[in-house]
């Protein structure tokens, strides 16, 4: 699957701006791709189509549904829909025509389609959306056959995997055409999950590392950043979980906060503030974040007894609090409240 990756930037200048502007540019990149099936026989040449004759015989075949892992989901469309693809594509790429009949409670069933909780009967294979034997002969067959999906796909999602598993039991292998649907990874999306700004703690677990960019004062720095990371730590009057914590890394690729010092902000080039943004995962494809992952501050031309409030600031956003829900010190702050002890 491959795990959708947004990065949201907003800005808080010192020009008479006193709240952020969410008005910033989403960008969209994508990590590395989760693997659908990978249980494969020979390699045919990519793309090509399979000459064979049917193994599955000349009647139609009888496929059940076994929903066990959530039986409040009716799964029997997505398979329908999988299944008249391929009685309408069969001949044009497994070299034979074959016809399904859909039965979901079916006593006896030729091939059963398993929706599990994590597909584990392909041993060899890191987190699979999907499992099914690869059968190119008649004799690989002992009823009932079974095939394994992954049951927290999106309905289009469960669409394609169930056509990509069926096309193994169709003896097509990850090199078959069309590679729209048997490549041996694709770009899924799973149901519908709650946005990250509807969770009480938008990232994975409460424990945070912090990496503290290049700075003149550093000592100083450091010190305000301690107060505004303590404040949250003690749940900044009740903002955010009582049980987030904070420790100093040196290592800034695999710190989930980055607080950095540039000469110009990334957001508004030649102008005094800060800038936040957040990078997150996107599973369900709904262009919202559901779960953060990385918190970059941007913190340039303030003065050093300000640094404090704006890395609290901007902690607030990364807890995926709006501007009304942020701790009261974040609130119309003026200059002054900036300088001041805000944390006590």
């Amino acid at each position: 699957m491959k795990r959708r990756v947004l990065l949201l930037v907003a800005c808080l200048v010192l020009a008479g701006c006193a709240g952020a502007q969410f008005d910033y540019t989403t960008h969209t990149v994508t990590n590395p791709t989760r693997t659908v099936n990978q249980q494969t026989g020979a390699e045919t040449g990519t793309g090509m189509v399979a000459d064979r004759t049917n193994p599955w015989g000349d009647g139609p075949v009888q496929i059940a549904i076994n929903a066990s892992a959530d039986g409040s989901r009716n799964y029997a469309p997505e398979v329908r829909q999988a299944l008249d693809y391929w009685e309408n594509h069969s001949e044009q790429y497994a070299g034979y025509s074959v016809q399904y009949e859909l039965t979901p409670n079916a006593e006896h069933p030729d091939l059963v389609i398993n929706f599990v909780d994590t597909v584990k009967s392909c041993p060899r294979v890191e987190n699979a959306a999907g499992c099914a034997p690869y059968i190119t002969d008649s004799a690989q067959i002992s009823r009932p056959m079974k095939i394994d999906v992954d049951d927290s796909f999106s309905n289009g999602s469960t669409v394609l995997i169930v056509k990509h598993e069926l096309g193994h039991t169709l003896g097509l292998n990850h090199s078959s055409a069309p590679q729209s649907i048997m490549a041996a990874s694709a770009a899924l999306s799973t149901r519908p999950q709650p946005d990250a700004t509807e969770r009480n703690l938008p990232w994975g677990d409460p424990d945070f590392t912090v990496y503290l960019g290049a700075t003149k004062d550093r000592a100083a720095v450091k010190n305000q950043v301690r107060h505004a990371l303590d404040y949250y730590a003690d749940s900044a009057d009740g903002t955010v979980p009582s049980n987030v914590t904070f420790s100093f890394t040196r290592n800034r690729s695999a710190a989930d906060i980055v607080i950095q010092f540039p000469e110009t902000l990334p957001c508004n080039p030649g102008t005094s503030g800060s800038c936040g943004g957040i990078r997150g995962t996107d599973p369900d494809g709904d262009s919202a974040l559901e779960e953060y992952d990385k918190l970059i501050i941007s913190i340039s031309g303030v003065d050093t007894d300000t640094v404090g409030w704006y890395t609290g600031y901007w902690l607030g956003y990364g807890f995926g609090l709006d501007e009304s829900e942020l701790a009261p010190p974040f609130q119309h702050a003026s200059e002054r409240e900036r300088r001041s002890d805000w944390w006590k």
